[in-house]
């Protein structure tokens, strides 16, 4: 495609060529015209300051050129330049009227940055709308998420309260776990919250890694092998790391609590180790897998593989994008592959040392 020239050289261009052709009228079209008038009206031209009939009409002619080729110019200019820009003060009046599917039409005639500010204002557009139906659909999402444990409680403690309930240690060690639930479902939103105002900080020390984990993984022993799981520690002990332990510890938990809640029963291995100059922390499973259209996906908030799945294996659909969200907070990324056993392995990588 053909660059379009810049607004500015474009405006020089014009004036610059409708100046040229004026004083070649002015300025050669005497020339023929006396030329003209001395070889074959030599009684025409006026001997003095005072223009004859003839000369007259040549000047009269002149000027109309002149003036047609300045309003050629200056619509044509105008055409450029104030369509593109009405067009965009009309969309943006329709967005401010909550409009937010308005588009600024690109006609193909707008030059330079009349073109790229149409083609801005449309991006912007869009942007704004899918924000929107992006903050609808996390307004819906989080409703959804608070309505189950909220519903429980109240139903628990309006039982307590009229006597339906007897009080006893196994009935507060059910509300004691939804209160949790609540608390680990507010404290995603938060780091998620944090991330995507760039306020997520993380205290980067140089640890052994290796040992952080294990605590980790000991918690986790029982409920993955009551589970069926049967846990493959690769840790390498050796490595040292600087990162945050608090936050790869929560990582590694949320990838913990997905394996629980979604994968089937089998080897599930953890490998901690160092690729070329970053750390990677990795949790593959034995199955079922993730379809491939869902992958690139699967670590936005409240995206899940298999929503049926999920909801019946609980899960607020948060964890993942807190792991995204760590792993971006110490300049690394996360992603998930398909194993080779039919299962699914998340990676989270980030650099061994800080970046100057």
């Amino acid at each position: 495609m053909k660059p379009t020239p810049g607004l500015r050289r474009q405006i020089i261009l014009s004036l610059a060529v409708m100046a040229l052709g004026i004083i070649f009228i002015a300025v050669f079209g005497s020339y023929v015209f006396y030329a003209i008038a001395v070889a074959y009206m030599p009684g025409s031209i006026s001997e003095t300051w005072m223009p004859s009939r003839v000369e007259m009409i040549w000047i009269g002619c002149t000027i109309i050129v002149a003036l047609g080729m300045a309003v050629f110019v200056a619509v044509r200019l105008s055409r450029r330049l104030i369509s593109p820009l009405n067009a965009v003060a009309h969309s943006l009046r329709e967005v401010a009227q909550g409009k937010l599917d308005a588009r600024a039409p690109l006609d193909e005639q707008a030059m330079g940055e009349t073109a790229q500010l149409v083609r801005d204002f449309n991006a912007m557009a869009e942007r704004l709308q899918s924000m929107t139906r992006e903050r609808e659909f996390w307004n819906a999402a989080i409703a959804h998420e608070l309505r189950t444990p909220v519903t429980i409680l109240r139903g628990r403690l309006q039982g307590l309260a009229e006597g339906v309930f007897s009080p006893s240690a196994e009935l507060f060690e059910g509300l004691l776990r939804q209160v949790e639930g609540l608390n680990h479902l507010i404290e995603d939103l938060r780091v998620l919250s944090l991330n995507d105002s760039g306020h997520l900080e993380v205290q980067r020390v140089s640890v052994r890694l290796a040992d952080e984990l294990a605590s980790v993984l000991q918690a986790f022993a029982t409920p993955l092998a009551d589970k069926g799981f049967h846990l493959q520690r690769e840790l390498d002990a050796g490595l040292q790391v600087e990162c945050d332990a608090v936050r790869i510890r929560q990582a590694l938990m949320a990838l913990l609590e997905n394996a629980l809640r979604h994968a089937d029963p089998g080897n599930l291995r953890v490998r901690l180790e160092q690729v070329g100059d970053d750390c990677q922390l990795s949790v593959e499973d034995d199955g079922p897998g993730i379809d491939s259209a869902l992958a690139a996906d699967i670590f936005e908030a409240f995206r899940r593989g298999d929503p049926s799945r999920s909801r019946k294996s609980g899960g607020s659909g948060l964890g993942l994008a807190v792991v995204k969200a760590i792993a971006e907070a110490h300049g690394g990324q996360a992603y998930c592959q398909a194993s080779g056993n039919g299962g699914s392995r998340f990676v989270l990588s980030w650099p061994l040392q800080r970046p100057e």
